[in-house]
């Protein structure tokens, strides 16, 4: 009876798993700060994890001919998109802005206008490692739940 709900409950999964597994790698690298447990970016993507396995689930169980597997593809692609594009223009748009600002020292308060985060988005070799995690766990969970 939990058959159909494996399409939901697997990339529920490799959702999860990779967002532990970058924080694992996130703290091997720049030690223990609890605060980067939802951290955006970073290795690997959890966001494209998450749509790569729900596309690859959804093909599994419902067919890779089905309607419910072109619409999971092309949440896929924006999901990716999102993670690797455009957040990195919102990063890079959040950098020129914060150097505007070190520009403007005397004139503006600090106070009223913060430094803005500038590493929003992925690196596209982080995107395809989140990628490859995303079908491949996919893949080992829908074997182990046969």
């Amino acid at each position: 009876m939990i058959e159909p709900y494996l399409v939901v409950i697997i990339p529920i999964i490799v959702g999860v798993g990779t967002q532990v597994l970058k924080f694992i790698l996130f703290t091997m690298k720049h030690g223990w700060k609890p605060e980067y447990m939802f951290t955006h970016g970073h290795m690997p993507s959890a966001h494209t994890a998450f749509a790569i396995s729900l596309a690859t689930s959804v093909g599994w169980y419902e067919g890779y001919h089905s309607g419910a597997f072109a619409v999971a593809l092309a949440l896929a692609f924006i999901l990716v998109d999102d993670a690797a594009r455009i957040r990195m223009y919102l990063g890079d748009q959040g950098r020129y802005l914060n150097m505007l600002i070190a520009q403007m020292k005397d004139v503006v308060d600090e106070e009223k206008f913060p430094r803005l985060k500038e590493r929003v988005g992925h690196r596209v070799s982080e995107v395809v490692v989140g990628g490859m995690v995303g079908f491949l766990a996919t893949m080992l969970l829908v074997t182990l739940f046969q």
